[in-house]
């Protein structure tokens, strides 16, 4: 199984020069397209159905099937079971590897690893924003007990292409990590920049967007990175289920568009972790 390096990309001129640069150090094989959303909103609520559907604000990215033909929209495998992460324990390493998704959950979809990112990272230079750089390093706060990273590729020529990371927490670590997150999309709105990599990072603006109704708590944001004055929007969406928070991200690093987060693949993890 090839392994690819957790963490997003910091804004650089190396990194606007070379695409395809970007999409590696993004842990994705290839830029993601895809539609606008529309609104903004989080969400947090205890569901007795972690597996319910997404809201229309978040549409499958695959193209819709020729009449007589099957859809090629992405499926959460039927009979996904959970771990029982539900109680709010911390998962151990051997649970998560468990419970992360694989190859199979979701129609369209192969599960390569991740190897953790890199040790340094960025730093945002306001502190309310810290929460969002240690998302964009691959590592949430407070710091997971235990971590598995993968990468999610579909079908269509490596798109959508989608990373994840599994964190175990706790309940009240996880509780704290969404919280946190949350106030920081709020207060950073404007922007923030961030120091660490080859030069400091800019970011022009951060805004939540429709969450995917599943599990415990819900969570979706924007940040959008700003290359030399082009935009690159970077996609986050958490998911928590007791104790444990998943987080995917993408990126668009062709035309500025939000990309679309695939809610099958949200569903297909919570329904793993119930």
């Amino acid at each position: 199984m090839r392994t690819t390096t957790a963490g997003m990309p910091v804004m650089s001129r190396r990194v606007i020069l070379a695409a395809t640069a970007s999409a590696l150090a993004l842990g994705l094989t290839g830029a993601c397209g895809g539609g606008k959303t529309g609104g903004g909103e989080t969400s947090s609520r205890k569901s007795g159905d972690p597996t319910a559907a997404a809201t229309a604000a978040s549409p499958a990215t695959s193209p819709a099937a020729p009449a007589g033909k099957p859809s090629l929209e992405p499926k959460p495998r039927a009979g996904l079971t959970g771990i029982g992460a539900s109680d709010g324990r911390v998962l151990g390493q051997g649970e998560l590897d468990r419970a992360v998704l694989t190859n199979g959950d979701v129609s369209g979809f192969t599960v390569e690893r991740m190897a953790a990112p890199p040790p340094r990272g960025e730093t945002a230079a306001k502190t309310e924003c810290l929460p969002l750089t240690a998302v964009i390093n691959g590592k949430p706060e407070p710091l997971a007990k235990a971590v598995a990273y993968r990468q999610l590729v579909g079908s269509r020529n490596g798109r959508p292409a989608v990373s994840e990371f599994l964190t175990a927490h706790g309940e009240q670590g996880a509780n704290a990590l969404l919280s946190r997150v949350r106030t920081a999309v709020t207060a950073c709105a404007d922007g923030f920049t961030a120091t660490g990599g080859d030069s400091p990072s800019k970011y022009t603006g951060v805004k939540p967007l429709p969450p995917v109704e599943v599990g415990d708590d819900a969570l979706a944001y924007q940040v959008t990175g700003d290359l030399e004055g082009r935009p690159v929007p970077l996609v986050f969406h958490l998911v928590r289920v007791g104790g444990t928070v998943a987080t995917f991200y993408t990126a668009n690093l062709e035309d500025g568009r939000t990309p679309q987060m695939p809610a099958a693949l949200l569903r297909a993890q919570a329904a793993k972790l119930i």
